[in-house]
């Protein structure tokens, strides 16, 4: 494992130049999940809160799997959406980047454009041209059963990254790599009690259903915002689907209803930059008259921070090809894996958006 471990410097330069492009064309139209913990992040690799092997684990022989070498295997990974938005654009590239660093014999990529029963087929697929081991970034959290069922059938291990499913793992998957989503939401809770002085009225720009991030990020922002701040009142909550035209149209529509809202939690970047756009139309000074609260740390977000037009953003790191290929190597190898590895994240706020936007993505 030493040896592998050397090989796990991170790989970001296509990333990182893929997303300084993407913020120069201002894309219109994202979706994420992913990140959020403490204030370790680097805004780069990701950092691991769970130690190697504690909680629940996973190995080789409870799953039935076969111990392989990474570099002569094949390996599959399935994108949940098109790399149309900074966060998939990082995560596939950091995979991509990873697996080559490491030396995987064969690295098969799909990607979903957001279909369920194209990502099942995805990885279907990629089973049938032999991957022996799967990386999934969920596109929901129940539905991909009878993808898990083809690889289980197999014993084909699969690591979910960014979302998880509703499936047992080291049962029906080996191994959950992501964030604790309702602490992300505590956190975004507590950073707008605090650009509010504890008292306002709030809309949530929900991200897409079906998912467990969604689920927990809103489930942390309101209770923990009843908890702090219950001169805090949650006036609205309605679904952007995580995408930027989706977020502007539904803020607009919620400044229609509640045009004395001063509080706007977003749970992604992409919403929040959509929903600047329909406060500026409306006539309202984001950071001003409105204060933003977003999750994720794109580039574009945090310098909106530098701006002044956000208060805080909860950083969510992309970045899962490292984590995810030493987790791989680990139980390939024979050394039991935590069924539940929690990644820690950075929070970007007045103090040091400055100082971050260029290790944002």
């Amino acid at each position: 494992m030493a040896a592998f471990r050397s090989l796990r410097p991170v790989r970001l330069a296509g990333a990182a130049a893929l997303c300084a492009a993407l913020a120069l064309s201002a894309c219109t139209k994202s979706e994420n999940s992913g990140g959020g913990g403490s204030t370790q992040g680097t805004g780069g690799a990701q950092v691991a809160e769970t130690p190697s092997g504690a909680g629940a684990t996973c190995t080789l022989d409870q799953y039935g799997a076969t111990k392989i070498d990474l570099k002569n295997a094949i390996v599959g990974f399935s994108q949940s959406e098109k790399e149309a938005n900074p966060f998939r654009i990082a995560e596939t590239q950091s995979i991509k980047d990873e697996a080559n660093s490491v030396g995987v014999k064969q690295l098969l990529t799909t990607n979903a454009n957001s279909q369920l029963s194209k990502q099942i087929s995805d990885i279907q697929d990629m089973i049938n041209k032999g991957a022996q081991a799967l990386v999934v970034a969920p596109l929901n959290s129940d539905g991909l059963e009878p993808a898990l069922d083809a690889a289980r059938a197999k014993n084909i291990p699969v690591l979910t990254i960014d979302r998880k499913v509703n499936s047992q793992a080291c049962k029906d998957y080996v191994a959950f790599l992501g964030s604790n989503f309702v602490e992300q939401g505590k956190r975004a809770a507590q950073e707008m009690a605090k650009a509010l002085s504890n008292k306002g009225k709030v809309a949530i720009l929900l991200g897409a259903s079906g998912n467990n991030v969604t689920t927990d990020r809103t489930k942390g922002f309101v209770d923990e915002l009843a908890s702090i701040a219950p001169d805090i009142k949650i006036v609205a909550q309605q679904t952007g689907e995580f995408a930027r035209d989706k977020g502007q149209q539904v803020m607009e529509q919620i400044i229609q209803a509640q045009p004395d809202i001063n509080g706007v939690y977003a749970e992604n970047d992409e919403m929040a930059l959509g929903a600047l756009v329909a406060l500026k139309s409306a006539g309202k000074a984001p950071g001003t008259d409105v204060q933003v609260v977003s999750i994720d740390g794109t580039r574009n977000a945090v310098q909106k921070i530098v701006d002044g037009e956000m208060y805080a953003v909860v950083e969510s790191n992309p970045r899962f090809g490292p984590l995810a290929f030493e987790t791989l190597q680990k139980f390939l190898s024979g050394e039991p894996v935590s069924q539940n590895v929690v990644i820690s994240d950075k929070l970007y706020g007045q103090d040091n958006a400055g100082g971050e936007v260029a290790n944002a993505y």
